[in-house]
């Protein structure tokens, strides 16, 4: 509440009509339009997924799925990520910041409370005050101390479709903050795969390169003494090349491998070199999965999670725009006391206490309440069509995981095979070799092979597990909201 205390009645009564329009504040109000439900109606019929694997079992998996690798330097790199990395920082600052807006929106149901101290002096006309007054100046000096309050109905429930909005926006907050983590966890654990995979290949290639030389020097050989022709020498001199170009191009892919695990944990490049020179295989997946059904993943995964509460927070402010339509109804207290002096101000007998209802409707404003509504509907429509495209897409996406897991399956099982028959061919020619039936080159070409389809096995068992950790990605799991 404003107050204050003049000399002159009419001056009084004008710095009386300021105060009043200065303190008063009417929030706009709207209708109960309805919020959207806790999830979005989308039919999924069936219970299953069409491309499961036959054991895979309707438990959804724990959010730390990557310790199902059962690799402890995994498991660390992926908690440092999601404890380090800049994303998850700035999509923790984003809930941050939803927070405060839903707070501002609680409070604007609140009244509000001000208090003043003020010493005007007035120095005008004196015709402004007094048209009979001889003197050509008025002035007034005063003191006055007091209370002023205001508050404005939700008559039509426009302030708690803010609210609500409020309320929606930062579950969509924490549901980003959630898809960042699902999207992190799994990009580390994938560039981890790939880079003890490259580091499996790395002696593989070495073996491979050594071989590759052997066969070279047999060829020259052979070729010096002229019992073979100059073809073979071009042959193995062209493998050798082309094993050292793959070792090459193996050295960097591990490199940037290793930076980007780094970056991805919040350290600089080369910061965990030490922590991932460590070669060891890469880890393989866990026999059997657990993936869930259908409804789990449109309950669970973040992303859809998030383009739900848009939807709800776009259905809430087509509210909030047809509060607009109707009045504006408020109140206003005044409480204080004025004087010309400290004494004055401080009587009892100069109290001043004012109570003021308002209401307020503006009956036409060019057509601009109609056009926010309608853009607040046609946002609406957006919302809710991006949010039947983000569930599509995510169903899309947990099949396309789960095709691309069972093919990756097979793909192992027969590159194995592979292996298996690649491994019992050299083992016979090499007893062939001893024996002096086959030239000892051809027992070294059997064991180049083999390693030809080492190289290809660890290859197929880094999609598989690349292909599990999409599964995981696609059904929305790695994530757990940290207050």
């Amino acid at each position: 509440m404003t107050y204050f205390n003049t000399h002159a009645r009419p001056l009084r009564m004008a710095l009386l009509s300021v105060s009043m329009l200065a303190v008063t504040a009417c929030t706009t109000v709207g209708p109960d339009y309805g919020g959207a439900p806790e999830m979005a109606p989308v039919s999924v019929e069936r219970g299953t997924f069409l491309r499961a694997p036959d054991e895979a079992s309707r438990q959804a998996p724990a959010s730390d799925w990557w310790t199902q690798f059962d690799d402890p330097v995994l498991t660390q790199l992926v908690e440092d990520a999601l404890s380090n990395a800049p994303s998850i920082d700035a999509a923790f600052a984003r809930v941050t910041q939803a927070r405060a807006g839903l707070q501002t929106a609680r409070t604007a149901a609140l009244p509000s409370v001000g208090s003043s101290v003020s010493t005007p002096y007035i120095n005008v006309p004196a015709d402004l005050v007094d048209s009979d007054s001889n003197r050509d100046r008025y002035s007034a000096e005063s003191l006055s101390v007091g209370f002023d309050a205001s508050w404005e109905l939700d008559l039509f429930g426009g302030n708690r479709r803010r609210l609500e909005a409020g309320a929606a926006r930062l579950g969509a907050s924490e549901a980003s903050l959630a898809d960042a983590q699902v999207s992190l966890s799994a990009e580390v654990a994938r560039i981890y795969i790939g880079l003890r995979a490259r580091q499996e290949m790395a002696s593989v290639l070495q073996q491979q390169l050594g071989m590759d030389r052997q066969l070279l020097v047999l060829a020259r050989q052979r070729h010096e003494q002229g019992t073979a022709t100059l073809h073979p020498v071009e042959q193995y001199r062209s493998a050798e090349a082309q094993t050292l170009a793959d070792i090459a191009r193996n050295e960097v892919e591990i490199a940037v491998a290793m930076d980007q695990l780094a970056v991805l944990s919040g350290f600089e490049p080369g910061a965990l070199n030490d922590r991932l020179a460590d070669q060891g295989a890469a880890p393989l997946p866990p026999a059997e999965i657990a993936i869930g059904s259908p409804a789990d993943l449109l309950r669970k995964r973040p992303d859809i999670r998030q383009a739900e509460r848009n939807l709800a927070a776009a259905n809430a402010d087509i509210g909030v725009n047809v509060a607009d339509r109707f009045p504006k109804v408020s109140f206003l207290g005044l409480l204080g006391l004025g004087g010309g002096s400290i004494g004055e101000a401080l009587d009892p007998a100069n109290l001043i206490g004012l109570a003021l209802p308002r209401i307020s409707w503006s009956v036409f404003d060019g057509g601009r309440t109609e056009a926010r509504i309608e853009a607040s509907r046609g946002a609406f429509a957006e919302a809710e069509a991006n949010y039947r495209g983000t569930v599509l897409a995510a169903l899309g996406d947990a099949e396309n995981a789960l095709t691309r897991f069972g093919g990756a399956r097979v793909a192992l099982a027969r590159t194995l095979d592979t292996r298996e028959s690649a491994q019992r061919v050299a083992t016979l020619d090499t007893m062939r070799a001893q024996a002096g039936t086959i030239a000892h080159s051809q027992a070294i070409a059997s064991d180049r092979e083999v390693a030809g389809t080492e190289l290809a096995s660890i290859t197929a068992k880094a999609e598989l597990a690349e292909a599990y950790i999409a599964v995981n990605k696609a059904m929305g799991f790695g994530w757990s909201y940290i207050e």
